[in-house]
């Protein structure tokens, strides 16, 4: 299966697709998508859409993970990245994409054993898991590929 997971922001988006044969696991492509926070916002969701369209159809992917909607003080904050997350939503569901979400904490506990770990701490047991030879150039891109590798590991809850 090749399931790619989805850092979601409305200025960076990492994302980390990875392949998953029973438990072995294989990094295929990582990195981060950046918008240019000057861009009008509905410009950076159309910008996100046709990056992700673009990942999703030249990588066959089957399945994507992002992180579960949370609560944020920032009302202003939280409705752009639902606006966000819908678009990553919409675009995997027009590629026929299975769609799986996952808290924060679960995702830092299945990397690191310690739901509260550290962004560094979950990038060195991404590299370690994946067998990187090199390191995400940014928190965004190992967060996506800590997604993906949780959504594998977690392949038996729908």
């Amino acid at each position: 299966m090749i399931i790619c997971g989805i850092d979601s922001g409305s200025v960076s988006t990492g994302y980390g697709i990875i392949s998953s044969y029973g438990s072995i696991l294989k990094p295929i492509e990582f990195g981060t998508i950046r918008m240019k926070s000057e861009t009008p916002f509905s410009q950076r969701i159309g910008f996100l859409f046709d990056n992700l369209n673009s990942i999703f159809k030249n990588f066959a992917i089957e399945s994507i993970a992002l992180e579960d909607v949370f609560v944020s003080k920032n009302a202003r904050t939280a409705l752009k990245l639902g606006q966000i997350r819908g678009a990553i939503i919409a675009c995997a569901h027009s590629n026929g994409i299975s769609i799986r979400e996952f808290s924060p904490t679960l995702v830092k506990s299945a990397i690191t054993g310690n739901g509260r770990a550290e962004k560094s701490q979950v990038s060195f047991m991404v590299e370690k898991i994946l067998g990187l030879k090199e390191k995400p150039s940014s928190f965004d891109a190992s967060d996506a590929l800590a997604l993906a590798i949780t959504s594998a590991l977690r392949k038996e809850i729908k």
